[in-house]
């Protein structure tokens, strides 16, 4: 391990030895951080904390901070899993779990931009993007490959499927379908086509698709009951349309979100 002299570094640690710590650093007792990766000055890494190999911690980072939840009591033992080859931006912060034994969980490759916070407890997949300023409440949940733009903000207990793209500065306080583009307070505004090219997904599956939004939202009915219909009819063949239709059709605490009255003909 390099560690600069100014810092401090708890022994009861785990650190790969080629790991690369900048001044001022703190890393707490009860840390793991894996081989190749890099914490630079005025970080904090606190206790419970499992960083991967080839991580990136900008400076003023703090990684494993308390959950801003009113009723917990700070020696609950809990911590944060970030997997491997994840940036983490400048001031980014990350709340520890607030259950006994709990995670909050950072995928693969995610890419975490200056200012964004992650609350207590959330599960974010692999290679999501959170860009600058985003803010997630506690216990979020994202799936893999989704892009969430400057400034918006993610209310509590919300879910966001794969492959979402949410447009800077929206308001999100219900759940966003997988595959789907969504801006502004809860509006759905389509699919997300470019993301899934970009995925390689096949054009076929990227038509079935289309026609399993449009078969959910072009009614006006439940998306739930409608989603489960569809998904009784066989009418997923794809396994992304499968994922799609099993996400409208399961409880939602939240509501899911929709297209703006009159948008689909």
């Amino acid at each position: 391990m390099t560690s600069h002299p100014t810092a401090v570094v708890h022994e009861a640690t785990r650190i790969a030895e080629d790991v690369t710590i900048g001044p001022y650093a703190v890393i707490e007792d009860g840390v793991e951080i894996g081989s190749r990766s890099i914490v630079r000055e005025r970080s904090s890494i606190r206790s419970g904390t499992q960083i991967g190999e080839g991580c990136f911690v900008e400076s003023h980072v703090i990684v494993g901070g308390l959950p801003q939840d009113l009723g917990f009591n700070p020696a609950t033992p809990s911590g944060i899993r970030i997997g491997n080859d994840v940036t983490i931006r400048e001031h980014v912060t990350v709340n520890r779990a607030t259950a006994e034994g709990g995670y909050t969980e950072i995928g693969d490759g995610c890419f975490l931009m200056a200012n964004s916070h992650v609350g207590h407890d959330c599960q974010v997949g692999k290679q999501v993007i959170l860009a600058n300023n985003v803010m997630l409440a506690g216990k979020v949940s994202i799936g893999d490959y989704t892009f969430i733009g400057g400034g918006a903000g993610v209310h509590q207990f919300c879910r966001i499927g794969e492959s979402v793209m949410i447009s800077g500065l929206s308001r999100v306080s219900q759940d966003v379908p997988p595959f789907c583009m969504l801006a502004e307070r809860n509006e759905l505004i389509g699919l997300n086509l470019v993301g899934l090219r970009r995925r390689g997904i096949e054009r076929e599956t990227i038509r079935e698709l289309k026609r399993l939004y449009q078969l959910i939202f072009a009614v006006n009915g439940r998306p739930r009951v409608l989603a489960q219909a569809a998904l009784d009819d066989k009418q997923a063949k794809s396994p992304q349309g499968l994922r799609f239709l099993e996400f409208m059709s399961a409880e939602s605490a939240k509501g899911v979100a929709r297209p703006r009255a009159g948008a689909i003909k």
